[in-house]
């Protein structure tokens, strides 16, 4: 995988693994005859009680149905109805147990706990979860661009599109072939600012990045590999 695959990687990772925690959660499966039955999400066995049913699909893409089985899939995996950091990390380190997900991880779990308390609830994997799977283009970007802006200050510097690019290669780039080479994840944050960072001062804000990757034909195919996925 060359640094073009590995600027790819990087857009399309984010639903690539989300997609492996919802099979980890169970939640590809076909939905049973029970789902399709029940009116509202059952909230007497957990801790943490999520919106309701109307509240949630206004928020969402997804139907009440959908809504339905996604929240047995997580209340089965997690009956207290949250997923903390340290759950988060194991479920992605299974899915790479020769490679280190730790730290890619850390970075995807605080995009996804969208209120910073430390835990994903419901609300937050089903509105996240819609926009990587059923948000358009623009919104997906909006997501990536939250993700690569690990201090949410509006920027993405070097510092932090580098920590992302090292996350992924800990994570799986070493286990490509051709092998990386070590300087690969520094070469591509380079590629990306001369890309991106299109007044050269030294970070890319929101415009810079979503104008540019509009215009990137190979960027926007990746938008769109996992629509139909539920």
């Amino acid at each position: 995988m060359g640094i073009q695959g590995m600027e790819l990687c990087a857009m399309a990772v984010v639903v690539l693994l989300f997609i492996a925690v919802l099979k980890q959660f169970g939640i590809l499966e076909p939905m049973s005859m029970e789902d399709s039955s029940d009116s509202e999400l059952e909230l007497s066995t957990v801790r943490h009680q999520p919106e309701g049913l109307d509240q949630l699909q206004a928020h969402t893409k997804f139907t009440k149905k959908e809504l339905q089985s996604l929240y047995r899939g997580f209340k089965n995996e997690c009956p207290t109805g949250l997923v903390d950091e340290d759950t988060f990390k194991l479920i992605y380190s299974q899915f790479f147990p020769q490679g280190d997900a730790t730290t890619y991880a850390h970075f995807l779990f605080n995009a996804f706990d969208a209120d910073g308390n430390g835990a994903i609830h419901f609300e937050d994997f089903v509105v996240g979860l819609s926009i990587l799977l059923r948000g358009t283009a623009h919104e997906k970007l909006k997501w990536a661009f939250n993700l690569y802006d690990i201090n949410k200050d509006g920027y993405i510097t070097k510092e932090e599109m580098l920590a992302i690019m090292k996350s992924i290669y800990d994570m799986m780039g070493r286990h490509t072939y051709p092998i990386l080479r070590e300087d690969a994840p520094l070469e591509h944050v380079e590629r990306f600012f001369q890309k991106m960072d299109r007044n050269q001062d030294g970070v890319v804000t929101m415009d810079e990045f979503l104008e540019t990757c509009q215009k990137d034909e190979n960027i926007m195919t990746s938008m769109q590999l996992f629509e139909n996925v539920i």
